[in-house]
């Protein structure tokens, strides 16, 4: 039998633990409701300040809007998709987002060196010959290494660019060091494809034009497309939207 004593002792022990209990249930209620604020409060500006980071002095930001495309983007801004794509780093041009932020490159922020070519900044002089690479920096077995390969071949010479270098980047490395680009075949060429077009993958496909057929097909061989990562295999191209053709 418990004493008197010892019962109001143990009754006012769990009284005590009781009230703490409740106190700090509150106190946990009131922690997870402020945090649900400050994540709706500040969320959207802390993360939009690290995904978005400001644009270069000068340049232009452009807020994408709903029914917008990378294209209409461009055209309105009198410049192409493919340099806002390389300018703004986007791992596809197909996929942009309401609110996110583009950089609108400033006609003086070019980034062109005025020197001579070391095979990442081309040289902007007008009336400048197309630049001839030395060597062939790219992976054996992607489409890039062959297409600067099988060019050498041909050519006596490797394309010069070496960065932001990406299949579908080629047609404005081409023109910054002064190729030829055009949407006409002829033997010899590269045929660059944009993504998803005729088959090519999210960062494009290079090859060589082996053979001009009728009706704007080609004939190029190619590494690296489908199946075939190291073989080299000869595809039919046609012409049309989303396909050039490089020389130099």
């Amino acid at each position: 039998m418990f004493s008197t004593e010892k019962y109001q002792r143990i009754r006012t022990y769990f009284n005590q633990h009781r009230v703490i209990s409740i106190i700090a249930g509150h106190l946990a209620v009131l922690t997870v409701l402020g945090m649900v604020w400050l994540s709706t409060a500040f969320a959207p500006t802390l993360f939009g300040a690290l995904a978005q980071p400001p644009c270069a002095k000068g340049d232009q930001t452009y807020v994408v809007r709903g029914g917008d495309t990378l294209r209409t983007i461009a055209a309105s801004h009198a410049t192409t998709w493919q340099t806002l794509t390389s300018y703004n780093h986007l791992a596809n041009p197909d996929k942009i987002f309401v609110n996110q932020q583009l950089c609108i490159q400033h006609q003086g922020n070019t980034g062109v060196a005025q020197g001579i070519p070391d095979g990442n900044q081309p040289m902007n002089t007008a009336g400048l010959q197309a630049v001839h690479g030395r060597t062939n920096p790219f992976a054996y077995g992607q489409c890039t290494w062959w297409a600067s390969q099988r060019y050498f071949q041909l050519h006596g010479f490797f394309v010069p660019w070496t960065s932001n270098s990406n299949a579908w980047q080629w047609q404005d490395r081409a023109q910054e060091f002064h190729w030829h680009v055009s949407d006409q075949p002829s033997v010899g060429a590269i045929v660059d494809l944009q993504p998803w077009v005729q088959g090519a993958q999210g960062f494009g496909h290079v090859g060589v034009v082996e053979m001009v057929l009728d009706n704007g097909h080609v004939l190029a061989s190619n590494m690296n497309w489908g199946p075939n990562y190291s073989q080299v295999t000869n595809v039919n191209f046609h012409t049309g939207p989303g396909v050039t053709f490089i020389s130099a």
